[in-house]
């Protein structure tokens, strides 16, 4: 998989222009359902990556891209589910996250790309 963060709010995957969040589990790219995540952006000014999504836990690392300037929250609890599921998190700006995904083995490794902020 070849992933490049383009600009603020762009990421390019394989060819293909995102413009909003997406996930990636087992090589598969979707979009990001953050709904269950608003209810805490009052508590963190930003929506955050929190544990009431849909996460891909089906891994031995999660990547998460943070954003362009790395600084979408994640939630305590998230590191917590992390932990219990005896998954290694990986959290760094998303233009780093998209080079460490390119050297990934992708049936090891998820991730979840933030592209603003």
């Amino acid at each position: 998989m070849q992933a490049r963060f383009i600009r603020f709010g762009e990421l390019e995957i394989d060819g293909r222009r995102y413009r909003e969040d997406v996930v990636i589990e087992n090589g598969t790219v979707r979009t990001r359902e953050k709904s269950a995540s608003r209810a805490r952006k009052a508590q963190y000014g930003h929506t955050p990556l929190s544990e009431e999504e849909s996460i891909p836990w089906s891994c031995k690392r999660l990547i998460v891209g943070t954003g362009a300037n790395g600084r979408l929250p994640i939630t305590p609890e998230l590191h917590q589910a992390a932990e219990r599921n005896g998954v290694e998190l990986v959290a760094v700006p998303t233009e780093e996250a998209c080079r460490l995904l390119n050297e990934a083995d992708l049936r090891e490794v998820n991730a979840v790309l933030h592209l603003t902020c």
